[in-house]
């Protein structure tokens, strides 16, 4: 399960981010995982929970948020949107795309005390 490891690296990013602006509890994470990006919410909510354990974020929510994939189809010449990496262009129905968006994970908010 490699969302335990993502978790410990959102986790180590919390914490960079409590020692440099001296917060001492986390109430809230908010993150992106791209529809593309091959992890699994759920996993992260648990393995998030496990890693949290004694740190500034024990109790905190994480809320994911799911932005679209995007991907280049050199068929129509137009960027389309793609809900995952086996389907054709929605447009064309063509399976030559280059993906653009949709497989990042980024930490994007705090709630911090």
């Amino acid at each position: 399960m490699h969302e335990l490891s993502l978790c410990e690296s959102i986790l180590d990013i919390i914490e960079e981010h409590a020692r440099t602006h001296g917060f001492t509890q986390v109430r809230t994470v908010r993150i992106a995982v791209g529809i593309l990006s091959c992890v699994e919410p759920e996993a992260l909510h648990f393995g998030f929970e496990v890693v949290a354990r004694g740190t500034v974020a024990e109790g905190a929510v994480l809320e994911i948020d799911r932005p679209p994939g995007e991907a280049w189809c050199w068929d129509c010449q137009a960027l389309v949107p793609v809900a995952d990496r086996i389907s054709g262009c929605p447009t064309c129905g063509g399976f030559r795309l280059e993906f653009h968006a949709g497989d990042q994970m980024r930490v994007t908010e705090l709630d911090v005390d």
